[in-house]
């Protein structure tokens, strides 16, 4: 057993702390939406514990790029043109089928790189996409008054609605995906232990 320190202290207390504030997001945004019933928070502490949420969500994800950006962490997120299409078929059939048939990891962690070429395009798309699509949404309805009256010849403050509930439902996906891709380490619990620990560990590290 090899063991690799990959998750860097100032990486997993981003992660935990991204989690908890996106799952505050999750609840106190459908209890707004959902405002009709009180099985869920009251509608005015959840947008205010929304908002909260929502500003220290921003503040962490600047912290991450900024992180990526002046730390080792940031090579993670280069993609590698070449062979990227061969490595792209082979971890999709691997995660669709082979799995299941116990075959062998076509991908390998190493000190250089620890997520394979879906990951990589999971988390650039997630991370550099869809977040700034979310938080740059949020902020506009904290800041609705001053948006025009209408965007596309659409009432303004529906479009921003719409764009920030399609972004959250797509993140929320991913959520559950990289849940279930949590489970599919050697054991069930290895990748949660190494962003626990920071230490990725394996059988046979090459």
């Amino acid at each position: 057993m090899k063991a690799l320190y990959l998750y860097p202290l100032w990486l997993r207390i981003w992660h935990w702390g991204n989690a908890l504030l996106f799952l505050t997001l999750v609840y106190t945004g459908a209890s707004m939406h959902f405002s009709g019933g009180d099985w869920l928070m009251p509608f005015r502490l959840a947008v205010r514990v929304h908002n909260t949420a929502g500003i220290l969500l921003t503040v962490g994800w600047i912290g991450f790029v900024i992180g990526n950006a002046m730390t080792d962490n940031g090579r993670h997120y280069l993609i590698r043109v070449h062979g990227l299409i061969n490595n792209l078929i082979d971890q999709i059939s691997y995660y669709a089928h082979g799995i299941f048939q116990n075959k062998p990891h076509p991908f390998h962690v190493t000190a250089e790189l620890k997520f394979n070429v879906l990951q990589q395009l999971s988390y650039l798309g997630v991370m550099y996409g869809l977040m700034p699509f979310l938080i740059l949404s949020g902020w506009s309805f904290l800041f609705s008054p001053y948006l025009p009256e209408t965007l596309w010849d659409l009432p303004s403050t529906w479009v921003v609605a719409m764009i920030h509930l399609t972004v959250a439902y797509l993140l929320v996906l991913f959520l559950l995906v990289h849940i279930y891709i949590i489970t599919t380490g050697e054991t069930l619990t290895t990748n949660l232990k190494a962003m626990l620990t920071g230490w990725h560990r394996e059988e046979s590290l090459r």
